[in-house]
């Protein structure tokens, strides 16, 4: 009997969750369609041409769309003051910077956002 109640025990332990971390980027990737972002970019950004867009999404997501190829790419990012962080899913980093409520630099190349 006290053998059945230490395996109970081990398996009930195995179950449970491990804490949330920041400074873990899988929990902290696991985390972020759970948190609603705050910052006041959230939307699409198209560049002048409408070739590529660009969509920031409120859970810290964003889908990029390139010609016709729709969700060309996601994955994560996020916002601190005006600058922007992106970690795509396929592995690759990128930044950019909002140089005004209506305009961003990424990538070299600049959007608008479309309202």
């Amino acid at each position: 009997m006290k053998r059945f109640h230490l395996i109970a025990f081990s398996i009930a332990v195995t179950l449970v969750p491990a804490p949330f971390h920041p400074l873990f980027a899988e929990d902290s990737m696991s985390q972020t369609g759970k948190i609603q972002q705050t910052h006041p970019y959230v939307g699409m950004w198209v560049t002048e041409d409408g070739r590529i867009r660009h969509e920031l999404l409120p859970n810290g997501r964003y889908d990029e769309a390139r010609g016709t190829r729709e969700s060309a790419y996601q994955g994560r990012y996020e916002v601190t003051g005006t600058h922007i962080e992106y970690w795509d899913d396929t592995g690759f980093t990128a930044d950019g910077d909002f140089v005004s409520d209506d305009v961003l630099h990424h990538g070299g190349m600049v959007f608008y956002r479309r309202r």
